[in-house]
């Protein structure tokens, strides 16, 4: 079975499935526009966003600091390690 969302987080498991969007959906909460962007991975090669918050109504300017963002560190041409692995696994 596909592992759709975390099981833990820094070693410490998640109860149940809504945990691990806690640290997240907070933003969502305030109305305000958001965006995550890939940033990076980890030392075990998951992938790692970023979320950029804006005023009220500055839509625009969250897409232009993402579109900023990602041109800075580009991303968009990587995959995650652990999922080219899994890729490599499902092909053999």
């Amino acid at each position: 079975m596909e592992q759709r969302y975390p099981t833990e987080i820094n070693g410490k498991p998640l109860d149940n499935y809504t945990q691990w969007f806690f640290l997240t959906y907070g933003i969502t909460l305030t109305a305000l526009p958001v965006i995550s962007v890939p940033c990076g991975f980890t030392g075990s090669g998951l992938p790692v966003g970023l979320q950029i918050v804006g005023r009220w109504h500055a839509e625009a300017t969250v897409l232009r600091a993402a579109a900023a963002f990602e041109a800075a560190q580009p991303w968009a041409d990587r995959i995650p390690p652990v999922v080219a692995a899994r890729e490599r696994a499902h092909r053999a």
